[in-house]
């Protein structure tokens, strides 16, 4: 007779309470395991390599870093008359800009790769342009005319390539023309 005295909710309540203690419970051990940026061998104990894809992003915030530097984009801001656009990619992934240039206006484009191999420029115009960058930090400069048509700028990884690839569009001053 005391089974029947007991209120039939008690017993949904009891699950959901179970279910959340044990959730809770995985919880607080998973965070009491995992690495919070801390050595997690101990001092005297041999320390083990990196795991490849932890490393990766580092590389390509500090090789980021480095050309957002080159190219000065770091602190260029909107107003600024001269600054286009700009850009920053993996390698791997290459980067692709049409961008809205006036007819006849001078511009001066600016793309510089860090890290490992070469990727290669290509620049639709009139006559078209065509570079193979190495990826050693130096900054290429080349001064375009917009021409009537549609201007694409293309930058793609070659074999074996890898690092992080920035680019920047400016108007050439008319002082500088």
């Amino acid at each position: 007779m005391v089974h029947e005295l007991r209120p039939r909710n008690l017993r949904p309540l009891t699950r959901k309470f179970l279910l959340c203690a044990s959730a809770l419970a995985v919880a607080l051990v998973t965070g009491c395991t995992s690495d919070s940026g801390g050595q997690s061998a101990p001092a005297s104990g041999p320390r083990t390599q990196q795991n490849p894809s932890t490393t990766a992003p580092r590389n390509d915030d500090r090789q980021g870093e480095q050309v957002e530097k080159t190219l000065g984009t770091a602190e260029v801001g909107d107003n600024d008359p001269l600054f286009i656009e700009a850009g920053l990619e993996r390698v791997g992934d290459g980067f692709h800009s049409v961008p809205e240039l006036a007819r006849g206006h001078a511009y001066e484009l600016s793309v510089v790769c860090v890290g490992q191999g070469h990727i290669r420029l290509s620049v639709a115009l009139k006559s078209p342009l065509r570079r193979t960058l190495a990826c050693d930090g130096a900054m290429l400069r080349q001064r375009l005319t917009a021409s009537g048509e549609t201007v694409r700028i293309d930058g793609d990884r070659m074999a074996g390539a890898t690092g992080m690839v920035g680019w920047r569009l400016d108007k050439v001053n008319k002082t500088d023309e």
